[in-house]
């Protein structure tokens, strides 16, 4: 159930979002009308939401370690597939718009923290690129590669284990990150921790997603921090989510948008 912080940070994301007739960057009026408007779901994608179904229903229980955000960070819990999905999987309009993002910027080289079941690294997989995902619990990460096995064709590499330590591992040898979503620690340091982390790899055409950006003041503080970086020259509020864009010609614009 909403808190009663994320009900006042939607009444304001809803008093400040616009459509294209406010919009009048010609980058952000082209990200909003050929990227974010939402559009039929593509056949290509049917069989993703086949898996979604077969997750919501999947009542196989899974002792795991909470690393994230809420009151049962660091405890060890029983918890069903099921229970899971219902939580941690993005609504598909959003697991959507998240692959319009990949195809339309044409992104090869993507990095997702936080797998968990492997649904939304399915999408961003779909829109043709190699992405590699980062998931802290080994019973999550063993269902999300057997939702991985029913794409074979995919170009997904998992990285199991805190991504406290494998994140940086990784970036110590890895190229230019083209695109990063984050949905991991929903807290403010691990949040910013990743952003800065990350901010080593980007260039010019990168973008970087957050997810819930507004689910607490720890992450609305984040966000608002990260938007503000001297490196970051965009950024869009879809309340769920946030994007944050490095291209120096668009000059330090902040939009907020309808979705």
């Amino acid at each position: 159930m909403p808190t009663r912080f994320q009900f006042q940070t939607y009444f304001t994301y809803w008093l400040d979002a616009v459509n294209r007739h406010s919009l009048h960057s010609p980058f952000f009026f082209d990200f909003y009308t050929r990227v974010v408007v939402p559009t039929p779901r593509p056949s290509r994608l049917e069989t993703l939401e086949s898996i979604r179904t077969s997750l919501l229903q999947n009542t196989t229980h899974l002792t795991i370690q909470d690393l994230g955000a809420g009151p049962q960070q660091g405890r060890t819990t029983s918890r069903t597939v099921q229970s899971i999905a219902r939580t941690s999987i993005s609504p598909e309009r959003f697991a959507h718009l998240y692959h319009r993002i990949v195809r339309h910027f044409g992104h090869a080289h993507v990095v997702e923290l936080g797998t968990s079941l492997g649904l939304n690294t399915l999408y961003l997989a779909a829109a043709g690129a190699q992405v590699t995902t980062f998931e802290g619990a080994p019973e999550i990460a063993g269902v999300a590669r057997g939702v991985f096995a029913q794409q074979p064709a995919a170009r997904i590499r998992l990285m199991e284990g805190d991504i406290t330590n494998t994140l940086p591992a990784y970036l110590v040898s890895s190229g230019k990150v083209d695109l990063a979503f984050v949905d991991a620690n929903h807290r403010y340091e691990p949040t910013v921790r990743y952003f800065q982390q990350l901010l080593q790899k980007v260039h010019a055409q990168s973008m970087l997603i957050f997810d819930d950006i507004h689910y607490t003041p720890g992450m609305q503080q984040a966000w608002e921090e990260m938007r503000r970086h001297p490196l970051v020259y965009g950024s869009a509020d879809l309340y769920r989510c946030g994007i944050l864009f490095f291209d120096p010609s668009l000059n330090k614009q902040h939009v907020v948008l309808q979705y």
